[in-house]
């Protein structure tokens, strides 16, 4: 038991140290690209930190299990010119027991990333966000899915829209049982409108079936009501806008991914994206169990057996193989190519496989 707490305790050293190094030089890259971005908003240097900042665990969570694999290499590799893992056969303990401690700790990690760094992502991108559009004064519209429908906001220079929905179709251009409710720069509502149908074209809404209600003028809105067949309705807001903001899951913490994924089908979207994201994060804790077994099968064994520079780049070069696979087999069920359960468990699982094999292989001689 105690060995397998050293190892446990060397593993997070390792992991906090990669981590730790990697954070820093993501702040400085960071603090250059928001002086790029917010250099015509003179904003001070605390600012620009606290910029900064927000954006790093969205960047450390994108490339964990490249930071696994590396502290993984760090990991064995020192306990390899130590002698340790010598020691640790010698004392009848075989290489595979040496890794039950590092690998529960890499699944742990894997599982607090999930569980506390994701929803941290969700939040700090959020508050990244809105700061941007605050300091460089840009046009915002908004997107919300409820149990009452779907929400959209869209703003220009006369006021705001404020715009619900009952259903949608699949790609979000045509809203159906749809309600808009304008605003002057003011805050004070200006109009409301209900229509059977909205459908999105370039530059305006074409809207049908519609009753409107003027709010901005004396007397009765009901009396002065009018029916309308068809209308057009002028809108900044674009398809491709509509789509990348319902069609970011990192932007929703993982928490509320599922009941996220309900109002979105029951709206009319396709969740699809959201399903594979959902798969792939809980996937996560084997993926960095993976990346830990890559860099334990070639660096386990002793520097003095030579070619601890090849093998460490070919460790390398596997787990970033891996990560792309990954990647790309997360676009092909994305895209429907492939079932969204193959798509997410199959790579780490085939990579788990083949690193155990390859390891007792060596263990056996």
């Amino acid at each position: 038991m105690k060995l397998h707490m050293y190892f446990a305790r060397r593993t997070l050293s390792a992991l906090l140290t990669v981590a730790g190094i990697l954070t820093l030089l993501i702040l400085m890259i960071e603090m250059i690209e928001q002086i790029r971005i917010f250099g015509s908003a003179n904003l001070s240097l605390l600012t620009l930190l606290y910029l900064s900042l927000l954006k790093i665990p969205f960047t450390l969570y994108k490339i964990f299990p490249i930071i696994m694999i590396i502290s993984t290499l760090v990991l064995f590799l020192g306990l390899a010119r130590s002698s340790e893992l010598v020691v640790t056969r010698a004392a009848g303990r075989s290489a595979m027991k040496a890794l039950i401690a590092p690998l529960i700790v890499s699944f742990l990690v894997g599982v607090l990333v999930v569980a506390v760094l994701n929803p941290l992502v969700a939040a700090a991108s959020y508050e990244f966000d809105q700061n941007k559009a605050k300091y460089l004064n840009q046009k915002t519209q908004a997107f919300s899915v409820s149990e009452e429908g779907l929400w959209l906001r869209q703003g220009d220079e006369t006021g705001q829209v404020v715009i619900r929905a009952s259903q949608t179709n699949f790609n979000g251009s045509s809203l159906f049982d749809v309600t808009f409710l304008g605003f002057d720069t003011t805050g004070m509502p200006s109009f409301r409108l209900e229509a059977q149908s909205a459908h999105l074209q370039l530059g305006h809404w074409k809207i049908e079936n519609a009753k409107r209600w003027a709010l901005g003028t004396t007397g009765n809105p009901e009396a002065q009501a009018e029916t309308l067949v068809e209308l057009e309705l002028p809108t900044s807001l674009t398809l491709s806008e509509i789509q990348d903001t319902f069609g970011t899951p990192s932007a929703v913490p993982i928490w509320k991914i599922p009941s996220f994924i309900n109002r979105l089908e029951s709206s009319g979207f396709s969740a699809r994206s959201y399903k594979m994201w959902l798969q792939s994060e809980l996937a996560l804790p084997l993926t960095l169990v993976a990346m830990m077994l890559i860099g334990a099968g070639f660096t386990m064994q002793h520097t003095r057996s030579g070619n601890t520079a090849t093998l460490v780049v070919i460790a390398l070069l596997l787990a970033f193989a891996f990560f792309f696979l990954r990647n790309f087999a997360s676009i092909l069920g994305d895209n429907g190519e492939i079932p969204i359960a193959l798509a997410a468990w199959a790579p780490p699982v085939a990579v788990i496989l083949a690193s155990i094999a390859r390891l007792l292989h060596l263990e056996d001689g």
